[in-house]
């Protein structure tokens, strides 16, 4: 059900409308299973219904499903950013929190509007609203459930506790959004993690040539993605625009069919036709390249981000090493606390050692996932424009031919 009234939504999604979206996980290992089957949309809040299935020994059932809202899926990424055990790791980033705003001031608009347009031309409107509506669901679902599934196609992150329950906690978890208080700390805390990384890369020398090059590779590659998603952003943008002009353009014709009432009323009804279709076709066009391209840009700008955040862990961790290094040589100069400057620094060295080898395999993988899905979303995207394409020419041919 979707309805879009007086500036409220109401919409579900079944299992059948929500499979089938998760393009960045491998899901060939079939020991925990996790996906959204339903998603209830309210005016404040998104309800998903997330569904498991599994065959490892920790979890007390084979199969169940709990509801769950966003804030609990920002809590269960906090919770793996903030343990330390995981700062080798690329965390997945966490899902967007669901934004109808943009539909809602649309559809006011339009009601507002409503007495300048035909009716037709408003039933139409309102359609590409819902449409628009439901595409932006659709990806809000997906996000959270592409989430879940890095988490547990993880070999490390499925087995953590937090993650068992999330899944299978039947209750509500009782997660409330943040404070003011707290976003105002989050602020100072995300300034002053930016500052200590910007001075780490200025003052601090990588002694692995590979994460020094990483690093530049990140920061050049995130700089042009965040660049590449905002073009396409603007490229979807123009597509939605051309097919709301075509709604114009119909209803206009169909006036003018009626209004002339003469041998032209036959061909404005044929033209009217082929807008229409062609409107239909570019509502579909912005729709897969807003799905294929920009979504995928998105996720991958976000991926990049945590990607730059364990290259900054990983370097924090080394200036904590040279620290405990200079530590040592103080203590055994001045002959004191010998033995607690040896200790520090061999923890040290060994979180530095278990941190930079775990840190390069995740680097590598997120090469080839990233590589991979930018290719499988690509060739799916060039697909689709070829058969649009196709199905534009199939629809223009009639009035070429009526006109000759």
């Amino acid at each position: 059900m979707l309805s879009l009234q007086d500036g409220t939504e109401d919409s579900t999604l079944t299992a059948d409308s929500v499979k089938n979206r998760s393009d960045t996980v491998d899901l060939s290992d079939q020991s925990l299973v996790v996906d959204i089957s339903d998603a209830l949309s309210e005016r404040d809040k998104v309800k998903f219904t997330v569904h498991t299935k599994t065959t490892l020994p920790n979890f007390a059932k084979p199969e169940f499903s709990v509801v769950r809202q966003h804030e609990e899926f920002v809590w269960l990424h906090d919770s793996f950013e903030e343990n330390e055990k995981y700062a080798g790791f690329t965390i997945p980033p966490a899902p967007p929190c669901p934004d109808f705003d943009a539909s809602r001031e649309k559809l006011h608009k339009l009601s507002e509007g409503e007495g300048t347009m035909t009716k037709e031309e408003f039933m139409k409107m309102k359609q590409e609203l819902e449409m628009e509506y439901l595409a932006t669901f659709k990806k809000t679902v997906a996000m959270h459930e592409v989430f879940l599934q890095r988490l547990a196609s993880h070999p490390i992150f499925r087995s953590d506790n937090n993650l068992k329950v999330f899944l299978e906690y039947e209750q509500e978890l009782n997660v409330r959004g943040k404070n003011k208080k707290e976003l105002l700390a989050d602020l100072f805390s995300n300034i002053g993690k930016t500052a200590d990384d910007l001075l780490l890369s200025t003052t601090q020398k990588d002694v692995d040539e590979f994460f020094e090059h990483e690093r530049t590779f990140l920061i050049d590659y995130h700089s042009h993605i965040k660049n590449a998603t905002y073009k396409a952003d603007k490229m979807t943008q123009s597509h939605k625009s051309v097919a709301d002009t075509y709604i114009k353009i119909s209803s206009s014709l169909v006036q003018l069919a009626t209004i002339d009432g003469s041998d032209l009323e036959k061909f404005f009804s044929k033209v009217s036709d082929t807008f229409e279709k062609a409107r239909k076709i570019e509502g579909r066009v912005a729709s897969d390249e807003d799905l294929k391209l920009s979504d995928t840009l998105r996720y991958y700008m976000r991926d990049t981000a945590a990607s730059k955040n364990l290259l900054y862990r990983r370097l924090r961790c080394l200036a904590n090493y040279e620290a405990a290094n200079r530590n040592l040589e103080k203590a055994r100069a001045k002959n004191k606390e010998v033995h607690l400057a040896e200790t520090a620094q061999q923890e040290a060295c060994d979180r530095f050692e278990a941190i930079s080898k775990q840190a390069k395999q995740e680097l590598q993988d997120f090469r080839v996932r990233r590589v991979a899905a930018f290719r499988k979303n690509l060739v799916e995207l060039a697909e689709l424009e070829i058969k649009h394409a196709k199905v534009d020419l199939l629809c223009n041919m009639p009035i070429f031919y009526e006109e000759t």
